[in-house]
């Protein structure tokens, strides 16, 4: 199961366990049971404080638990952690093997004051890069506190259970048998859901906060890029993000990233906050930004006010709020996201083998959404707006090659349909026709292209029709002392390096307008007192 580098790889890990750990598997006679028997053999001989039994009480096998011996504490994967899960599995190891946590010790110090009992139930898939977060989180929230149960269950091996649960979207958690929460999680969303006083105590430390010198709204490509080229001008750098990493999170393999051959959104996502942190920079995640008050009037100062009731104070702004995925806006497509509705190919598309999906969008994204899935699902029809696929010809060339793929061009798509559980259909008129078309399928996966998160802004700076914050080449909205960069503007190409080189630059342009602006006339008054 595991080659000559992974297993060095792992075995250097593994020497930092301090506590012995039982690895009990429950098998049974399928394949997928010796699979797993032989990458858990590997494991337990790499260490002398791993031991391997055989428990077969559990239900779901394949299935084993990592646990610490003479304690409550441990974790359960149900199926094969490898692909994007194997992280989760080494880190399962350790932590259980008693290695710490790197986690800030007031979030440690959270989860083990956290009362009542969970037991938190994830479903994943190998391919999906978002469902890591999820799973890791959980699993430490389980090893810290003793009343805390989680299992990890690849949803590809357990195809009945998710179909017996209606599961279309991963990760998808279960807690205490109930619906919990869909999409990528952090352990600090986690705990914010279910320790209701958290999100109070947050809004205290914010309101504590003094002004800054520059404050970033948005922690994507741009906003980290700003962060630290302002925060190595020595000046007062904060960063509020709704989310570290953004859109890049949701991004699967990354190959244009200059000097990077290949990595992927998660990956470089952690990069960008690690380099952050490098810096003395005041970084308050999971926080998102409601309005915001130029200085004309909010009395020299713009302000920022938060979603939890918090305001911030800041000598200048840099908006950098990204995008996200663009929805069909017909009939349906609330009703059903998550049940049949989907915008992540690589994350739920294993959810759908052997089922009829349609991929809406014949951009690049489109196409290589349809060229993965034709490799899973049964069938894949490709519905595109325009009267052909603007998809590189490359693309083009593969797709039509796939015998399960169709291709319908001049369609619009007017709704989704479902039987009120999930989709089970898709109807589009043909714009050359006129005719009123409907798809059977099981799946929807849309994508077409990016919205600005912008909504917050109407009415206080100067838009695009688009809804994009028009900036000039230096970055500068049209709110003196207010800048910009990346996918939120009027930028014209939405790539990760543009984003990085535009918020570069609106930090320096953020500098140079601190360093030129008057100073206030309470500080010249006590300056020409002390000279």
């Amino acid at each position: 199961m595991l080659d000559a580098h992974l297993t060095a790889q792992l075995k250097a890990y593994l020497e930092k366990v301090t506590q012995p750990i039982e690895i009990v598997a429950s098998l049974d006679d399928s394949a997928k049971s010796a699979e797993l028997d032989e990458l858990l053999k590997e494991i337990a001989a790499l260490s002398d404080q791993i031991s391997l039994v055989r428990g077969d009480d559990n239900e779901r096998k394949p299935s084993f638990a990592i646990n610490r011996v003479g304690s409550d504490i441990g974790v359960r994967f149900a199926g094969i952690p490898m692909g994007h899960e194997f992280t989760s599995l080494v880190l399962a190891l350790l932590q259980v093997g008693g290695h710490p946590s790197k986690t800030a010790a007031d979030v440690i110090e959270q989860v083990k004051n956290l009362e009542g009992d969970y037991h938190f139930e994830t479903y994943f898939s190998l391919s999906c890069q978002n469902c890591p977060d999820v799973v890791q989180a959980l699993n430490l929230m389980s090893v810290l506190n003793p009343k805390i149960q989680h299992v990890a269950i690849d949803g590809a091996l357990y195809q009945d259970e998710v179909d017996a649960r209606q599961v279309m979207s991963v990760p998808t958690v279960y807690l205490n048998g109930e619906v919990f929460d869909q999409g990528r999680m952090s352990l600090e969303q986690i705990l914010a859901k279910i320790d209701t006083g958290a999100g109070a105590r947050e809004a205290e430390k914010l309101k504590s906060k003094g002004a800054f010198d520059v404050l970033v709204i948005g922690g994507g490509p741009a906003g980290s890029a700003a962060a630290i080229y302002a925060a190595r001008k020595g000046i007062r750098t904060g960063v509020v993000a709704e989310r570290f990493g953004g859109q890049v999170l949701d991004t699967m393999a990354i190959e244009n990233f200059v000097s990077v051959g290949y990595t992927e959104g998660p990956k470089l996502a952690t990069a960008l906050e690690q380099h952050v942190k490098d810096y003395d920079v005041d970084v308050m995640n999971l926080q998102r930004a409601e309005r915001l008050l130029p200085a004309s009037q909010a009395g020299g100062l713009i302000e920022v006010q938060m979603a939890n009731g918090a305001t911030l104070k800041s000598k200048t702004v840099i908006l950098s709020t990204g995008a996200r995925w663009r929805q069909m806006g017909v009939p349906g497509e609330d009703q059903y996201r998550n049940k049949g509705v989907a915008y992540c190919p690589h994350c739920d598309g294993p959810l759908f083998k052997g089922k009829r999906v349609a991929v809406i969008g014949g951009g690049n994204s489109g196409v290589e959404a349809a060229i993965d899935l034709a490799g899973i699902t049964s069938h894949v029809t490709l519905v595109e707006f325009d009267s052909k696929l603007r998809a590189d010809e490359v693309l083009q060339r593969k797709l039509r090659s796939l015998p399960n793929v169709d291709i319908v061009v001049s369609a619009q798509s007017t709704e989704v349909l479902g039987d009120g559980q999930k989709v089970n259909g898709l109807v589009y008129k043909d714009r050359v026709s006129g005719e009123v078309r409907t798809v059977a399928l099981e799946g929807i996966f849309v994508q077409i292209g990016l919205l600005p998160n912008t909504e917050w802004l109407k009415g206080t700076l100067e838009l695009s029709p688009r809804g994009e914050i028009v900036i000039d080449e230096r970055g500068q909205t049209s709110l003196p002392g207010v800048f910009a960069a990346g996918d939120a503007t009027t930028v014209p190409y939405k790539q990760i390096v543009i984003a990085m080189g535009a918020g570069s630059a609106a930090a320096l342009s953020a500098f140079d307008h601190l360093i030129r602006s008057p100073l206030p006339a309470a500080k010249v008054e006590k300056e020409a007192v002390a000279a």
